[in-house]
């Protein structure tokens, strides 16, 4: 049975020796030594572009190496696919998910080796062995639930628990918190704790650099497909890590934030605002000023900047630009002036299947298709001059999916600054995104805000809140519950706030 398998499972020892790796020529990796013991946490660190994803897709069978041996338990070993490496042990929690939608999450989880009695799916057996994995795991996820309806948190709940109920001796985590609130986030590390206690080993793959240091045992950093050095977490710094990842020191993780008119024109006002999951929300941007919007997982951050831009319909309340109010519907917001970057750059923001120039000259076709025809030279120089500006460099006409999450994120701003720009939405905009890349963003930023635009930014990462916002909201249950600026501005007041009662305004 699927729940035994988890506690049977067998302890693996996998190493790779001398693996390098080539696409169309281009080295990605280059005389790769790693050893993953079993029963331990082992992190993988690196920029985007580093070569973290191509080597955990070489022991998770989906990619051959080209050079180099893989072993596991000191057998020479050449997974010809994910099935196969899941038959040694092997399973990937992969950053994209990769679930049915329409299937109930107990379906998922145990998608491919349900409990079956005379052919068909046993209810009963499914709905048991589904109760001892979310017990094991302690997430409250009702098992009946039909997966394309949950948030993205919940999703990647499924995925950890299905993994899981695979019996997976080595289980590859590839950025499994990004999606997560710090609640869930510590019920994910309790998880990964106890695996290793029970003797799997975990490779983890995470841009949260205090994450890494707190659940790993060992750390690898890659630098441009190479192997820098692997060592015990305990003699690293988050400083240490960053330097050996660029090759140089980083210096101030923000940038010094642009002076701002407290009294300054209002840019954007949102009065009285009612849209799903948005309850009589009112408030002002004014010209220069980055305000953060913060909170929980699922408090209604992300459904007050799709009101804001016209992607959801508003019920009551008003949204003003300069004055002026605006219409609700995208095309109006984007002539008006209002540019969002939405938090899922793949589902709702590229093109994946269109080339890098496509995406960026996307929202400025009136430029580039003058006359109702793509003028080749007009958008290639449009597109080059954006993407020189947000630093992408290589051949534009790539597809945009063969980019790192950096630079597909890049890539949005690129295509976010062409147009004339009053309000810039910027929905978790360095989700997935390497150290190196995330400086440039908040660069790109506070740019936007030194040439008078006003900026809204919305993470689920208090620091980063912190870091780049003159004025912080704070949002639960689709309504604003503090507020708060200058000395005022520190984590326990976001924190405390984020979970206060919106009627009462008291700590829950």
């Amino acid at each position: 049975m699927p729940e035994t398998a988890a506690v049977d499972a067998p302890q693996l020892h996998v190493e790779l020796r001398g693996v390098g790796k080539s696409f169309n020529g281009l080295p990605v990796l280059a005389d790769i030594d790693l050893t993953l013991e079993p029963g331990t946490v082992h992190a993988l660190v690196g920029e985007n572009g580093a070569g973290k994803s191509t080597l955990s897709k070489i022991i998770s069978g989906v990619y051959s190496a080209d050079t180099g041996q893989l072993l596991v338990n000191g057998q020479e070993a050449s997974f010809g696919s994910p099935r196969e490496a899941l038959a040694q042990g092997i399973a990937t929690i992969a950053q994209e998910l990769a679930l049915v939608p329409e299937l109930t999450v107990a379906e998922n989880v145990f998608l491919g080796s349900e409990p079956r009695t005379l052919g068909w799916i046993n209810r009963k057996k499914l709905r048991a062995a589904y109760a001892a994995i979310a017990e094991s795991t302690g997430f409250d996820l009702p098992g009946d639930t039909v997966v394309g309806g949950l948030r993205t948190a919940d999703q990647q709940k499924v995925e950890i628990m299905r993994a899981l109920a695979r019996g997976a001796s080595l289980i590859i985590m590839d950025e499994p918190t990004a999606a997560l609130s710090a609640h869930d986030t510590e019920l994910l590390h309790g998880v990964v704790r106890r695996l290793a206690a029970s003797g799997r080993t975990v490779l983890l793959i995470s841009h949260f650099l205090g994450e890494v240091l707190e659940l790993s045992d060992s750390v690898t950093i890659l630098r441009d497909g190479r192997h820098i050095r692997t060592a015990l977490a305990v003699d690293e710094t988050e400083s240490t890590l960053i330097e050996s990842m660029l090759g140089r020191t980083l210096g101030s993780v923000f940038p010094d934030k642009p002076p701002h008119d407290a009294d300054g024109d209002v840019v954007l006002s949102v009065r009285d605002l009612v849209a799903p999951g948005v309850y009589g929300v009112s408030f002002d941007v004014r010209a220069g000023e980055i305000v953060g919007l913060a909170g929980l997982v699922g408090a209604g951050r992300s459904e007050i900047a799709h009101a804001i831009f016209g992607a959801a319909p508003r019920n009551a309340g008003t949204v003003a630009i300069d004055g002026a109010e605006t219409p609700n519907t995208i095309a109006g917001s984007l002539k008006r002036g209002i540019f969002l970057i939405p938090e899922s750059r793949k589902d709702q923001g590229l093109v994946l299947g269109r080339p890098i120039r496509d995406n960026v000259t996307l929202s400025n076709m009136g430029q580039v298709a003058p006359r109702g025809w793509v003028s080749s030279g007009v958008e290639r120089r449009a597109s080059r001059t954006m993407l020189d500006r947000v630093t992408v460099g290589g051949d534009d006409r790539r597809a945009v999916s063969a980019l790192s999450g950096g630079n597909q994120q890049k890539v949005l701003f690129g295509r976010a600054l062409q147009g004339s720009r009053r309000l810039l939405i910027a929905d978790e905009p360095t989700r997935g995104v390497d150290v190196g890349s995330r400086r440039a963003i908040y660069d790109l930023i506070a740019e936007q805000a030194r040439q008078g635009i006003g900026v809204l930014v919305i993470s689920s990462d208090v620091e980063e809140v912190l870091g780049l916002a003159h004025r912080v909201l704070v949002i639960r249950s689709g309504q604003i519950v503090g507020e708060f600026a200058g000395d005022q501005l520190t984590e326990e007041n976001i924190i405390t706030a984020a979970f206060a009662d919106p009627i009462t305004n008291e700590s829950q």
